[in-house]
Order: structure tokens, then sequence, then C-alpha cells
């Protein structure tokens, strides 16, 4: 495999973003696209270039075998039917967050996987972020002692138009709990290195599409709200979303609190929401109690990383270790159970904010 061949099925705004980012790779390239829709398909190929294949339907462009991997980019409620027949082709896969739209869906995805020995990473970008990789190092390094609490904030802007406005509805999307912020429940378990035990969460749609009307019927996403989740070591984390909130000069910050510091880091959003069209620097900033000082610093990135897509160069990190991933084998970084258990808990979240109940997992 001198030069890695990918097949992108869903060639919509993230597939595209995971093809501009493919393009940045040494050694790599998109030769063969899927998607149902014609507008996607047209530009998903002019985007590839000269010679990809191009199919309406994944399943013709599987058993065309052109490719040594594949990415998953499709919306979130075809991930189970693609994933169950990709599974059976033994070739590695990056599927998009969420994994599927419901738990049993993704168990049932995971055992399928192990019993065909598929190599299965699953999309979590904001593990790659710059920022927050630094983060995680400095809790590796003990920067902030015995961590007690985590908390992430996204303020941004509502979601995007999507063909077919399928992100519009909760049995599509798994749920705003789900779809945007399983990443961030990926972020509390992999910080924390504990599983969650329970739940709670306090929601609504306030703002966004309250005069939408689809053929599917009206939207039903939510657009705010507070997440705790409790970690079976005693760590406490919070999610605080709010998707209108255009503007914010820092669409996410994640916070780590231990017994000797607080580091935070601190996320621009895409350049293309911001008010003057450039791109920011992130940062990193500790809080030392034993000095009781912050210190901060600017983490900055490749300018043509950042322009590839909107995750702050997440992406491109991410397909880095992707590509050593199907060169050299070994585990994912990103595993079938990460993807299950994010889901779970945006699932309990969801279920959480309409019953008003806590969830026990």
């Amino acid at each position: 495999m001198s030069t890695l061949s990918y097949g992108i099925i869903g060639t919509g705004m993230m597939g595209q973003e995971h093809m501009r980012n493919i393009a940045l790779l040494p050694d790599a390239k998109v030769t063969a696209i899927a998607d149902p829709d014609e507008g996607m398909r047209t530009s998903g190929a002019v985007l590839a270039g000269d010679g990809v294949k191009v199919f309406a339907d994944y399943r013709e462009m599987i058993a065309a075998d052109a490719c040594d991997a594949y990415v998953v980019a499709a919306p979130n409620d075809v991930h189970y039917a693609v994933m169950k027949d990709l599974i059976q082709v033994g070739k590695p896969v990056l599927c998009e967050k969420p994994l599927c739209v419901t738990v049993a869906e993704c168990r049932e995805i995971t055992a399928a996987a192990d019993a065909a020995g598929a190599p299965v990473w699953v999309a979590m970008e904001y593990r790659y972020m710059a920022p927050i990789a630094r983060l995680l190092e400095e809790l590796r390094k003990g920067t902030a002692g015995r961590l007690h609490m985590i908390a992430i904030r996204e303020h941004r802007y509502a979601f995007l138009s999507k063909v077919g406005d399928w992100n519009r509805f909760k049995h599509k999307t798994g749920g705003t709990l789900v779809e945007k912020c399983c990443h961030f429940f990926d972020l509390m378990r992999l910080a924390a290195g504990s599983e969650a035990k329970r739940v709670y969460a306090s929601g609504a749609m306030s703002v966004n599409f309250l005069d939408e009307a689809y053929a599917d019927g009206r939207p039903d996403m939510i657009d705010n709200a507070f997440v705790i989740v409790d970690f079976e070591n005693g760590i406490r984390a919070m999610l605080d979303l709010c998707m209108f909130a255009e503007g914010s000069f820092w669409q996410e910050t994640v916070t780590a609190t231990g017994d000797h510091a607080k580091v935070e880091a601190f996320v621009p959003g895409p350049a293309r929401f911001s008010a003057d069209g450039c791109e920011r620097s992130a940062e990193l900033a500790i809080a030392s109690r034993a000095t009781k000082r912050e210190t901060r610093e600017d983490i900055v990135e490749d300018h043509a990383i950042l322009t590839a897509g909107d995750h702050h160069g997440s992406t491109y990190h991410q397909h880095r270790r992707f590509m050593a991933f199907v060169r050299n084998g070994g585990a994912p970084q990103v595993s079938l159970e990460d993807g299950t258990k994010a889901v779970e808990i945006g699932i309990a979240a969801e279920e959480s904010a309409v019953t008003g109940q806590a969830i026990v997992l």
C-alpha cells in the first residue's frame, strides 16, 4: 500500500471535510465516493479530482473493491446498515460519530465486528484538537493532581442545513445530546479514566427551528442543556450546551480541576462563522493552587490544517493516526466500545431531559 486508497460513504459537509484532510496526507488518495444525493456526488467528485469512481449506492462501491480503507460520513441513521455491510469486508473503517443512533444498534455492530475481526475506528475528532490534546497530556503528567471535576462548555451556532434535513429529528440523529455531544461524553470518559454510573440532564428546545415544519413533522432537537455525569471513581463532569450563542469568542472550553491545579483548553469556532472570517489560535491555561497564579500559552495550528475543516485541525490529526492504524494494524485509538459508551451516555441524557429523572447506567 504505497498510496492508501480511501472510499468515502457520504459526501456531505463532514464527508468533504474528511476528503480535504486526506488530501493533506502524504501517500493517500480518495479513489471512490458514494452518496445517493446527486448534488453531493457531484461536489464530492469535483473535490476528489480526476480518476475518482462515483457511486449512488455504497454497496456498489464496496463490491468494486477499489479501496484500502473506508470512511463512513453518512447521516446518523444510515450508519447501522452501512456498518453491517462494511464489517463483512474486513478492511479498516473510520466511522463518524455517533456510531449508531441507539445503544442496541451500537452493541449489535460491536458484536458483529468482534466476531468478524473487523478493524473499526470510531471518529471522535475532539480528542485530537491540539489544545485538548495538550490538556489531556497535562492530566497524564499529573499537573492537576488528583482530578475531581470536568466541565465542558460549548456555546455556538445552530445545526446547519443538511440534505433531507435529517439533523432536525431525534429519530434520525439520536437527539442533540447524541449527535452533537457524544464526543464530549467520550472526552469525559477519557479524562476521568472511568465509566459513567449516573446521568442527569435538563434541556429544552427553546429558540431554534420553532417555526419549521417538514414532511416528517416538526423538529424536536434540544438546543440547550446542562448535563451532569457521575463517574464510578468519584469524578463529576458537566456539559453546558447552548446552540443559539453565535459570536462567542470561544466556542468550546474544556476544564479539568484537581487538587493541585485547574487546566483549561479554549477553542475558537470555525473562521467562516467568526465576525472577521479569520482563524484564531487556541489557548491552554493552568491555574496552580501552590503559586496562586495562572499561566497561559497560545496553541498555534498550521493554517492549511485549520482551513481543511470546522474542527480546529482535529480531523487531520485523527487521520494521521488512522492512516498509521491502516498501515501497521494494532488497536484503534477509539474503539467500538468507546463509541457505544458515548452514545449510551447521550441517550441517557436525552431520557433524563425528558423525564426529569437521573438515569442510572
